[in-house]
C-alpha cells in the first residue's frame, strides 16, 4: 500500500523545469553578445565549470556568490579575456528568467496534485531567477511556498536547509512528506538528511553510484500519479 503524505516538496531545475533546454538557448545568446565561438566545446568547458562550483556549493564549500561570480570568470579565462563575473552572470541570468521550457506533463500533473497534496519548491539556485521562471511557465501557482537556497542561508543538502523549509510549514513533519528531484546528491541525500521518503526523477536511466537508496525512482512525472494515488 502506499504511504499517505501530508505533503510533496519538488526540486525545480531538470525536474519540473527544463533548464537544460533554456540554458541552450541562453549560453550561446550571452556568448555572441561577448563575441565568443557558438559551438558545443565551449557549452561543455562552461558546463564542466559551472557543475564543479554547484557541486562545491552543495558540499558547503564555497558560497552561493562564488558560484556566480566565479563560473564566467574562470570561462571567459579559457579564452584570455579578463571580465567582470558578477555582470556577466546578472546577464545570463536576465537570458535564463525568460525560458519557459517544462519538462513533459509538469503542469498536468503539478494540476492534479495540488488538488491533493500542499506543493512546495525547495531548490538551490538564485531566487529572482528562479521565481520569475516559474512565473513564466504558470507553475507559481501551483505552489504553497518557494524555498530558494538564496534566501534560506543554506543550500540542499544541508540539514540546515530543511529545518529552515520546515520551521515555515506548519504542521508538516518530515517523517511524513516526499521530496522529488533530479539529482541525489542535493535531493536525495538532502530528503534522508530531513528524514523525508524520497523520489529520484531519473528520465535518463542514469546509474546509481551513490549509498543512497530512493523510496521511489521514476523516468516520468506521470508516474507520480500512480505513485500517490
Amino acid at each position: 500500500m502506499t504511504k499517505q503524505y501530508d505533503a510533496l516538496f519538488f526540486d525545480v531545475d531538470n525536474t519540473i523545469l527544463d533548464f537544460t533546454k533554456t540554458e541552450q538557448e541562453a549560453l550561446p545568446l550571452l556568448f555572441q553578445q561577448n563575441g565568443l565561438p557558438i559551438d558545443e566545446a565551449a557549452m561543455t568547458a562552461y558546463r564542466t565549470i559551472n557543475q564543479r562550483l554547484w557541486h562545491a556549493f552543495e558540499q558547503g564549500e564555497i558560497d552561493r556568490d562564488t558560484v556566480v561570480s566565479s563560473r564566467f570568470t574562470e570561462f571567459f579565462a579559457l579564452y584570455d579575456r579578463q571580465v567582470e563575473g558578477a555582470e556577466l552572470d546578472a546577464a545570463y541570468r536576465e537570458l535564463l528568467s525568460h525560458g519557459k521550457h517544462m519538462i513533459a506533463g509538469a503542469a498536468d500533473v503539478l494540476e492534479k496534485l495540488s488538488r491533493d497534496y500542499p506543493l512546495y519548491i525547495v531548490t538551490n539556485g538564485v531566487s529572482e531567477t528562479q521565481f520569475r521562471r516559474l512565473k513564466a511557465t504558470g507553475l507559481l501557482p501551483f505552489f504553497q511556498s518557494v524555498f530558494v537556497s538564496e534566501d534560506t542561508g543554506f543550500q540542499k543538502p544541508m540539514a540546515g536547509f530543511f529545518d529552515y523549509v520546515f520551521e515555515r510549514v506548519p504542521g508538516i513533519e518530515p517523517e511524513r512528506s516526499l521530496i522529488i528531484g533530479d539529482s541525489l546528491a542535493a535531493d536525495i541525500q538532502g530528503g534522508n538528511i530531513a528524514g523525508m521518503d524520497t523520489c529520484w526523477f531519473n528520465p535518463g536511466r542514469l546509474p546509481n553510484h551513490l549509498p543512497l537508496n530512493p523510496d521511489y525512482e521514476i523516468t516520468k512525472l506521470t508516474e507520480l500519479l500512480n505513485i500517490l494515488k
